[in-house]
């Protein structure tokens, strides 16, 4: 009998995600199960604030309004992780996967409060501002993913952090140009300064050429933080290794095509083609055998990019 719980996850995951769909049918079914869970809150939170439905739609929403729906969903979540009953299918889906994955609230909330920082409209001037809202908003559900994946070890969590933001600083290179059509702009303040765009003027054609260069530099902090994810691989069983290092492959792509395609990279929408992201599968397999050959037994215990001493990973 066909597990309803898990059923509605698969689908949000289907009309959401189709670069997600694909990356979670490389998992073994236990951990795509869990993934699928963990996926269908994570979407609902997002949409929940941004009034969208599955990534799609805009309904215009106070800050006032965004503020009391994350009030809800925090109590939500927080039911969830106490164990209440629920008739929502979304929590009734994460108060499973949290319990079976053990992943600590925290990291939950700590999702919460990076969709927050968008509700209060906040300003990152320095990279170190923009790096917490990448952990917020993405480097946790990295370490989330790698509960659901099975791991506990402090030095392969904070890689999975690390994987998250370079996600997210990829994501800031390409959508540049339409957050700031949306009044959002997440590319350190100072960097745009010294580059000589005026404040607010990111998305102007004028500045076409200075904030290219200014993303060149993001996308090199993304690299660095690609790399120190890609050295946890090897802790990994193999098929969630092989996941990752394709979704790893996919997302690096989209830096690859942005940072390629100079000022014209905001013409048009920066996506990997079906073909070539079957060829990253076939390449990721080979990367996650690789480092599992290599590094199954010991992972390099130095410091990942991104540590915050209370939350980021459990001892």
């Amino acid at each position: 009998m066909k597990d309803a719980v898990v059923a509605h996850s698969q689908e949000m995951i289907r009309r959401g995600s189709k670069s997600f769909a694909a990356a979670a049918r490389l998992f073994d079914p236990v951990t795509r199960s869990r993934a699928y869970m963990l996926y269908a809150w994570c979407r609902h939170c997002d949409d929940q604030i941004d009034g969208q439905e599955l990534g799609f739609g805009n309904v215009n929403l106070s800050p006032g309004e965004q503020l009391a729906r994350l009030d809800v969903l925090r109590a939500s979540t927080r039911d969830a992780f106490q164990g209440l009953d629920t008739a929502d299918p979304v929590f009734a889906a994460f108060q499973r996967v949290a319990r079976e994955a053990g992943i600590p609230e925290r990291h939950a909330m700590e999702l919460l409060a990076g969709f927050e920082m968008d509700v209060r409209g906040d300003r990152y001037d320095d990279l170190q501002q923009t790096l917490l809202y990448c952990y917020r908003v993405a480097g946790v559900v990295g370490v989330m993913m790698a509960y659901v994946m099975g791991v506990r070890d402090r030095a392969v969590l904070a890689r999975a952090a690390d994987l998250g933001i370079a996600f997210q600083l990829t994501n800031i290179a390409r959508d540049v140009v339409d957050d700031a059509h949306s009044g959002r702009c997440y590319i350190p303040g100072a960097w745009l300064r010294e580059a000589g765009v005026p404040e607010g003027a990111q998305g102007e054609p004028a500045h076409r050429a200075a904030v290219a260069g200014v993303v060149r530099r993001q996308l090199e902090e993304a690299d660095r933080y690609y790399a120190s994810a890609t050295a946890g691989l090897g802790a990994l069983p193999l098929r969630s290794a092989w996941a990752v290092a394709t979704a790893l492959g996919v997302y690096r792509e989209i830096g690859e095509l942005v940072r390629s395609r100079g000022t014209a990279a905001w013409d048009r929408r920066a996506v990997v083609s079906r073909p070539r992201k079957a060829w990253l599968g076939l390449a990721g397999l080979a990367r996650a055998a690789w480092h599992g050959a290599r590094s199954a037994r010991k992972l390099p215990r130095e410091r990942s990019l991104w540590m915050v001493p209370e939350f980021a990973v459990d001892d």
